[in-house]
């Protein structure tokens, strides 16, 4: 209750950037919680511990952004209030992302590998997706292949977001949460194998080369996540506003159509999000991270 109580939609749209520390602390909490209390099942405990903490915080944000649609009748207006909810969203997963990072990259590696265990498992299995479909790339030179691989890999978390906010409620912060642990274990991994290579070369006089290998492993994954995960709290917005809607209000009221309008704006932006940041996974990440 005292972690639940440090924010709410209100004050998160006023001070959005807070969210990021926020975000470090419950990320935090939750790796010590796991490791403590459910140290062999900890790769899947911070995850379940860091959505309990951020649900209140959710479930407000579409109790708030559903009342937006009946109390304003421009959609333009109702966007700008939705675009602020998704600003802090953001802000409170790149909290997550750089807390679990950073645990990732301190804690002792034989620690990393029990606390991470799941994540790393996932980046296996999608790494040799990858280089299979590179392979084709290189064969066939159709880099369209790639890009729509990873676009309907893209969607089908997007669909996920909406189906767990529209029947979870707050349930697509567990999909959110889970995408910024496996991103930090993505992060750390980049991390320690791009400071080996500099520590090859040039040794560890430098502490500059640290900050310089973390912020290339952050951009590493950022430069085109980010606007997958905000289409993901988008997609999570939109499922949420809906379903809170049916229950407040049901299908027979009159301006439940313009929550549908909403929606369906909401969605298509989502979507719109997604096509950038395939787009820049595909044919910019590649180019600047080999």
């Amino acid at each position: 209750m005292v972690l639940e109580s440090l924010v709410n939609p209100w004050g998160a749209k006023k001070h959005p950037f807070m969210l990021f520390f926020l975000g470090l602390i419950f990320s935090s909490i939750a790796v010590l919680f796991s490791l403590w209390v459910f140290k062999q099942q900890a790769s899947l405990v911070m995850v379940f511990l860091t959505v309990v903490i951020s649900i209140p915080l959710m479930f407000a944000t579409l109790e708030e952004e559903e009342e937006e649609d009946w109390r304003e009748k421009e959609e333009s207006t109702i966007l700008k209030e939705h675009s602020k909810s998704i600003l802090f969203l953001t802000c409170l997963f790149l909290g997550f992302v750089i807390g679990f990072a950073l645990w990732y990259l301190f804690l002792p590696a034989t620690v990393v590998s029990q606390v991470f265990q799941v994540q790393l498992e996932t980046i296996n299995s999608i790494n040799s997706q990858v280089v299979k479909l590179q392979g084709s790339f290189i064969d066939s030179g159709l880099a369209m292949h790639a890009f729509v691989s990873i676009l309907a890999n893209n969607m089908k978390v997007l669909i996920f977001c909406i189906f767990f906010a529209f029947f979870f409620g707050a349930g697509s912060i567990f999909i959110l949460a889970w995408n910024a642990s496996v991103i930090s274990a993505a992060m750390g991994t980049y991390f320690r194998n791009s400071l080996a290579n500099y520590a090859g070369v040039l040794g560890f006089s430098k502490v500059a080369i640290y900050l310089q290998v973390f912020s290339m492993s952050l951009m590493r994954y950022m430069i085109h996540g980010i606007f997958e995960i905000i289409a993901y709290f988008i997609g999570g917005l939109a499922g949420g506003i809906l379903s809170t809607a049916l229950i407040n209000h049901g299908v027979s009221s009159e301006r439940f159509k313009n929550v549908l309008y909403d929606v369906l704006i909401l969605t298509l932006i989502a979507v719109g999000f997604l096509v950038v940041g395939a787009g820049i996974e595909t044919f910019i990440t590649p180019t600047l991270f080999h």
